[in-house]
């Protein structure tokens, strides 16, 4: 029998508006629901109900190494003008080993909140790192 273990989560991909993006990190896949709290006056109960409100979306981050002449990452943020926006879906992919998504977040209406270029130090030989982070619209979990 084979034992089984949990997803990795070192092998995914990112793709908005056609392109598939390569990135370091993402993070911020989170969702949250209110809550509604509720008493009637006459409640015999000393407590308030709960039930279930909105649906709340955390921003979500990429990060990735910067690359010489790909401005694919700019041209969505300098596209945004005064009350016009470009928005895209996202499709954020866990792969497995045959490169077939295991786990896909779907992210509805996004566009770039801040762009955060790489720190620069004379003394520090690491990789420049710029990362982006989105606002969105929605965000659907489908587990394979």
């Amino acid at each position: 029998m084979a034992t089984e273990y949990p997803l990795p989560k070192f092998h995914f991909q990112v793709e908005w508006g056609g392109s598939k993006i390569g990135f370091t990190e993402v993070s911020g896949l989170d969702v949250e629901r209110e809550v509604i709290e509720y008493r009637e006056g006459s409640s015999k109960e000393y407590s308030k109900l709960k039930q279930p409100g909105l649906t709340k979306f955390s921003n979500i981050s990429l990060k990735r190494g910067s690359f010489a002449s790909d401005n694919e990452f700019y041209d969505w943020w300098n596209s945004i003008k005064l009350e016009t926006v470009e928005r895209r879906d996202v499709t954020i992919s866990l792969l497995n080993e045959e490169h077939s998504p295991v786990m896909v977040w779907k992210v509805k209406n996004a566009w770039p909140l801040n762009i955060k270029s790489t720190d620069l130090k004379a003394d520090d030989n690491g990789i420049a790192i710029e990362s982006m982070e989105l606002v969105h619209e929605g965000l659907t979990i489908e587990n394979g």
